[in-house]
């Protein structure tokens, strides 16, 4: 498994007012999406998200967002390495993801964007 990247998760309260921040600091445009009533906005290694809180707890949880070419392969080598594999992988409107426990408790999600 190659890691690609990571993203930074940022939970905000509105995100119509963080993204240009973000897009000036990034020098990019953002992408944005919605996934279980939650608000994404993916801009350079920042991804933001606002929403309902009960839905921001959760992912608050998860520390970062890593990139990998194949969540398949992710999933192999985090299992075979002792990581719990907590949901996923699934297809999202990014990518497949999945999310991962590691053995120290730290949360990852890891996602590809394969069709």
């Amino acid at each position: 498994m190659e890691i690609l990247g990571a993203s930074l998760r940022v939970c905000v309260d509105d995100l119509e007012t963080a993204v240009p921040f973000y897009e000036r600091l990034a020098g990019g445009t953002a992408l944005r999406f919605e996934r279980g009533g939650v608000q994404v906005a993916a801009v350079g290694c920042f991804l933001l998200m606002s929403g309902p809180e009960a839905e921001l707890e959760v992912l608050r949880k998860v520390a970062a967002t890593i990139a990998v070419e194949d969540v398949e392969d992710a999933h192999r080598v985090l299992t075979g390495l002792g990581a719990r594999v907590v949901a996923g992988p699934v297809t999202t409107p990014a990518g497949r993801n999945l999310i991962a426990m590691h053995p120290d408790g730290a949360v990852y999600e890891y996602v590809d964007r394969r069709a």
